[in-house]
């Protein structure tokens, strides 16, 4: 179990060149798999892998969702300086904008998209 945090851990020091919204979801998906596999591990049936994956759910969701904040907001607004003007992605049908702190690109509803 250690390897897999490890292994966690690893993928969000790899992707720190991405969004606020990204780091925060892979940091509190990390330390929820970390928490949950203690927890699982230490109580009931000691099942550390389920306690891990559902840790690791709900810190990356929390974790998203704290960085989207920090960002000043996760839709698409037009008088948000850092948001670049809608695109159209034809094979979604979405629209979606460039963050311009960190060049990734999110749905206009403020999901990520893409790094």
């Amino acid at each position: 179990m250690i390897s897999k945090v490890f292994a966690a851990s690893l993928l969000a020091l790899g992707l720190t060149a991405c969004g606020a919204t990204t780091q925060g979801a892979v940091t509190g998906g990390a330390l929820g798999a970390a928490a949950g596999a203690i927890i699982g591990n230490n109580t009931g049936s000691g099942d550390a892998e389920t306690g891990a994956i559902i840790g690791g759910a709900i810190g990356a969701a929390g974790g998203a969702y704290a960085g989207c904040r920090s960002q000043g907001g996760c839709a698409w607004n037009q008088n948000n300086a850092n948001q670049s003007r809608l695109y159209y992605d034809e094979r979604a049908r979405r629209e979606y904008y460039v963050d311009q702190r960190d060049g990734c690109t999110y749905w206009r509803n403020g999901e990520y998209r893409a790094c």
